[in-house]
């Protein structure tokens, strides 16, 4: 009988489309949800019957509660090489292999450009405004070249987001808690002195943080209140850095001209979820990752980790 595998959020569709599955056909049979499962009881009772499960990104949580209760799991398949939210010692101590894939960090980088553009231009309202037969011309278009632009982080993405920037003329500062001036002499861009330096003198500041300890919450009330008034938010890295409490405050406020957003402390964002009618905030549903180049590595990736593993030498293993 052949192995069933279970992808995980498939919420376009195209697992089996990008990826070429005939070489584990003959072993395993994949059922794809479109539906996200948001309870551990409800993903204990789909995966109930599964063997090996592909996951996308760190949207499920794949605790020791819920291996237990997977006692036909033997592969879990996460997509990128890094993922907290899975237990790694439980999968382990119920002989559960976890393995990753790689991931491209150009997705994120041109989605942090469009949220960043979308805002300096105006784009959504004024667009909505001329095809809903609306006011010609609304908005002041906010000029790149010559502005500051401040990252957290400077990263796979975070370097890329800035020499985009530099091409743009705007200049360029970076701060984390590890950055080092010999770093950003070679990306091109200042070391800015302190977090607070870099928040109070930026145009647009833009996340590109890894989520931990240390950056958890790292933007919170006291931090959003050094932006300028005419100042954007963009975050493409993770919801907990940025308190989403301040950050709604803030827009509801008008403290910042207008934050661009693509990840949210629950996902799926829940309908009546604040952030769905904030002011001033321009939101897309995580799609920093999803793109067509991307999804085929991710699911391609995921097709070599189960042959791999059915043949008895699993590769790209995590934790």
């Amino acid at each position: 009988m052949p192995l069933r595998c279970a992808v995980l959020d498939d919420f376009q569709q195209v697992a089996t489309e990008v990826a070429d599955w005939s070489p584990v056909a003959d072993r395993v049979d994949v059922t794809s949800f479109a539906e996200h499962f948001g309870s551990e009881d409800e993903l204990a009772d789909a995966l109930a019957e599964f063997d090996i499960v592909v996951t996308l990104r760190e949207r499920v949580p794949f605790p020791a509660s819920l291996i237990a209760r997977l006692p036909r799991l033997k592969l879990l398949v996460a997509s990128g090489m890094r993922n907290s939210v899975i237990d790694y010692d439980a999968a382990a101590a119920h002989g559960v292999t976890v393995c990753g894939t790689a991931s491209s960090p150009t997705p994120p980088v041109e989605l942090t450009w469009a949220l960043l553009l979308g805002l300096a231009r105006g784009i959504v309202r004024e667009n909505d405004a001329l095809r809903g037969n609306g006011p010609w011309q609304q908005t002041v278009g906010t000029d790149l070249h010559g502005s500051r632009l401040g990252l957290l982080g400077l990263g796979k993405i975070g370097s890329r987001v800035a020499r985009v920037g530099l091409a743009f003329g705007m200049h360029v500062s970076a701060w984390s808690q590890n950055l080092t001036k010999e770093y950003t002499d070679e990306v091109g861009v200042e070391l800015a002195p302190s977090k607070e330096d870099l928040l109070s003198g930026s145009d647009f500041v833009s996340v590109h943080l890894a989520l931990s300890d240390r950056t958890r919450g790292l933007l919170g009330p006291a931090e959003l209140a050094l932006l300028k008034p005419t100042a954007y938010l963009i975050n493409t890295s993770r919801a907990a850095i940025v308190d989403q409490d301040a950050l709604l405050a803030a827009l509801r406020q008008g403290r910042i001209a207008g934050a661009g957003v693509d990840v949210f402390d629950v996902e799926p964002l829940p309908a009546g979820h604040p952030m769905r009618t904030a002011p001033r905030l321009l939101a897309t549903p995580h799609l920093g990752y999803v793109s067509r180049a991307n999804y085929a590595t991710y699911y391609g990736q995921a097709v070599e980790d189960i042959r791999a593993f059915l043949d008895g030498a699993p590769v790209r293993r995590l934790g």
